[in-house]
């Protein structure tokens, strides 16, 4: 049967991330805003942002003056008429990032309020957009970021202190174009969807202060250079006049998507939350803790069922293995589910892509545990190098989609027969 159970996940899974690509919810929000302008210039950050440029010039063909498009690596689907496509570093910037922000930036000079800047933004964009502060280095913004991203820091607090070393974070891009209007439309990879976080914030007042990004950075022992700290204590803009903003698709659309997919398979539902957002490890061990609970008590839905989570966990790394949160977290369950007949965890990354991997995620279930032992590999020792990769790959335990186009955090689901 666990072949079956693993079809009703992936059905469920490729279902609930085909409901937020983004050419669909795109050309909805253009429809609904009816642009009359035509003078637009399209910018698209983050890794959905082919797929977002590319709806956006198909039904805006004619009204836009110029474009630029930047994204992860392999990322890109090919040429788009009179746009410009660059590919770079996430999820840290390289000189590519340079390259391409001072492109934008060009391109977004002298404009008038008679232009329009249609922004698409979508989860990456952090590392996709970014122009040094001041003095600031690339390599101390690259050191900076390594160092946050290992320390368990969470996406919040990471692009607090991205948006104060940044001369285009924080609401500072939307001071460079005024006084011409931006308009943002969201794919939001930030819990709660807060609008100054999401690629952090370029184009939306920033509600974080210096003082919070430095106490981020005694926190997580991060040391930095006096000039760091001093571009630090230049406060971000905290009022702008020229901004509109639409979330065309979050974690909430694909929880709720994965929810009526798999009822229609005939599992009783529930979304458990979709601000999952602890350690990788610790999510884990209680999605395990509910299975048991599901499978010997019939709580808190009465079998078959499908509970879903959405969220972002996070993970510490200490080890030289290589995986991703999601990965991670379905390699936490192991134990916790084993021997446990139809019983299948799946955690995924919308974006098809879960840390340095080609992976999107894991998928375990009661057999799990079983076979890594008979490989000789020890899940506990797996976990401590933070190697969760190379255990489920050798169950064939993991997730590839490829890039999927785009990015509203990760999705995860519990089936239990």
């Amino acid at each position: 049967m666990y072949s079956d159970i693993r079809t009703d996940v992936l059905e469920i899974i490729n279902g609930a991330i085909k409901s937020v690509l983004p050419e669909n919810a795109v050309a909805k929000t253009l429809t609904e805003l009816k642009f009359d302008c035509k003078n637009i210039i399209l910018i698209a950050i983050g890794k959905a942002a082919w797929r977002m440029a590319k709806a956006a010039k198909d039904f805006l063909d004619g009204k836009i003056k110029k474009g630029i498009v930047v994204t992860k690596y392999g990322h890109s689907l090919g040429p788009i008429d009179g746009v410009e496509i660059y590919e770079a570093g996430h999820p840290i910037p390289d000189e590519n990032t340079l390259k391409a922000t001072e492109r934008i930036l060009k391109a977004v000079e002298n404009l008038t309020e008679s232009d329009i800047v249609l922004f698409l933004i979508s989860g990456g964009g952090s590392a996709l957009f970014e122009k040094p502060k001041g003095d600031i280095k690339l390599e101390q913004i690259q050191k900076i970021t390594d160092q946050l991203l290992k320390s368990g820091a969470d996406i919040v607090e990471i692009n607090t202190v991205r948006k104060h070393l940044s001369d285009v974070k924080g609401g500072r891009f939307a001071e460079k174009v005024h006084p011409a209007k931006v308009v943002s439309l969201i794919l939001s990879d930030v819990l709660g969807d807060r609008l100054d976080s999401i690629a952090s914030g370029p184009t939306y007042p920033d509600r974080t202060t210096s003082d919070e990004a430095i106490n981020i950075l005694e926190k997580y022992s991060v040391q930095v250079e006096e000039n760091v700290l001093r571009e630090i204590a230049s406060e971000t803009p905290k009022k702008l006049e020229n901004v509109e903003f639409h979330i065309i698709g979050s974690v909430r659309t694909v929880c709720e998507k994965a929810a009526e997919i798999a009822s229609n398979l005939g599992y009783n539902t529930m979304i458990l939350t979709t601000t999952l957002d602890c350690e990788a490890k610790e999510a884990g061990r209680f999605i395990a803790a509910i299975a048991r609970e599901e499978k010997n008590n019939n709580l808190p839905l009465k079998k078959p069922c499908a509970i879903v989570f959405g969220g972002e966990t996070v993970v510490h790394v200490t080890g030289k293995g290589k995986g991703g949160r999601n990965q991670e977290l379905a390699l936490s369950a192991v134990k916790g589910i084993a021997e446990l007949e139809e019983v299948v965890i799946c955690s995924v990354g919308t974006d098809g892509t879960d840390g340095p991997t080609d992976a999107a995620g894991g998928i375990v279930d009661g057999e799990s545990l079983k076979r890594l032992r008979k490989l000789g590999i020890d899940v506990d020792e797996m976990l401590k190098n933070n190697d969760s990769y190379n255990a489920l790959k050798s169950i064939d335990g993991l997730i590839i989609t490829g890039p999927t186009g785009t990015n509203v955090n990760d999705l995860i689901l519990l089936l239990v027969r």
